[in-house]
């Protein structure tokens, strides 16, 4: 049986920068023992060499290695190998993985590949991220106040760290907002998709094993996150929703957040958000807003 008569061709693609090599070299070992091997595989090194086990790994598929002198920030090294994909215009759907994650199960790729051949309109596929004990933080349940990461279903929002992406979603919403850097890419993507007609689907059955993290880790984390949450509303909210929007934002963060210095730099973001560019106004129509809102996470929370 052919390629194409086996269904989409699928693709792997990991950003580093440099500083997990054990963590590389056991995810793309994890990689490398998928019962369905990818047809391409692209390793980005994010402003860094990549390490010189990636080229002794035996890996399947075809493999490409790009090395860019900056680090351009989580959507913006993504990017890096979705141009290259799209260049190649051999493969259907990318599977993008975070750097310290793992794959444990050895038939990912196939249920990925078998997900978008039973559905045409099938944009983006979210994989169930938990620690090595089993443990998914809530904050990774992809639902307002979802406590059973087991639940699966359409969504309108996916994780980073594990995640799949049709090709033509790409070629007609477009890739990663490179600006955003750090946080809130996802939504962005998530609702371009939805908005032109695409399904974010929550599929517990991936796993990506990922150390469990707080976000917060990150220095830049109070400051960017607030920029972000400003641009997207710009980018993507009708108008009468914006100040909706960041209203229940200040107020949540007010309550969630015990940190002065914390306080002062979240505040900080927001008004580089409002001062500073954050890419093209696109709002989403009306009738988008009502298809999140009946998905349980209207575009306000």
């Amino acid at each position: 049986m052919s390629q194409a008569e086996e269904g989409p061709r699928v693709a792997v693609a990991v950003v580093t920068m440099g500083n997990r090599p054990a963590e590389v070299d056991a995810l793309l070992t994890s990689v490398a023992k998928q019962d369905v091997a990818p047809a391409r595989i692209v390793i980005v090194g994010n402003g860094c060499p990549l390490p010189e086990f990636v080229a002794r790994l035996g890996l399947p598929g075809q493999v490409t290695t790009i090395e860019v002198d900056e680090n351009l920030g989580c959507p913006g090294g993504r990017n890096v190998a979705l141009q290259r994909l799209s260049e190649l215009a051999d493969v259907d759907v990318v599977v993008e993985l975070d750097d310290d994650g793992l794959l444990v199960d050895a038939d990912v790729l196939r249920k990925v590949r078998d997900l978008y051949a039973a559905d045409p309109r099938l944009g983006i596929v979210g994989f169930r991220i938990a620690d090595e004990n089993g443990e998914t933080q809530r904050r990774h349940v992809p639902r307002v106040g979802a406590k059973d990461p087991m639940r699966g279903g359409p969504v309108t929002g996916f994780l980073g760290g594990g995640h799949a992406l049709s090709m033509p979603m790409l070629a007609e919403i477009g890739d990663w907002p490179a600006e955003f850097f750090f946080a809130h890419e996802e939504t962005d993507m998530a609702w371009r998709a939805i908005d032109a007609g695409w399904t974010v689907l929550y599929e517990p059955g991936l796993l990506l094993q990922h150390p469990k993290t707080s976000p917060a880790r990150h220095a830049i984390y109070y400051r960017v996150t607030a920029r972000n949450r400003v641009w997207l509303t710009r980018r993507r909210l009708p108008l009468p929703l914006i100040p909706v929007h960041l209203g229940i934002w200040i107020l949540a963060t007010l309550v969630r957040t015990r940190s002065i210095g914390g306080l002062k730099a979240w505040f900080g973001g927001f008004a580089e958000g409002l001062r500073e560019p954050g890419g093209e106004r696109r709002p989403m129509r009306w009738r988008t807003v009502w298809r999140l809102t009946r998905l349980g996470r209207p575009p306000v929370i």
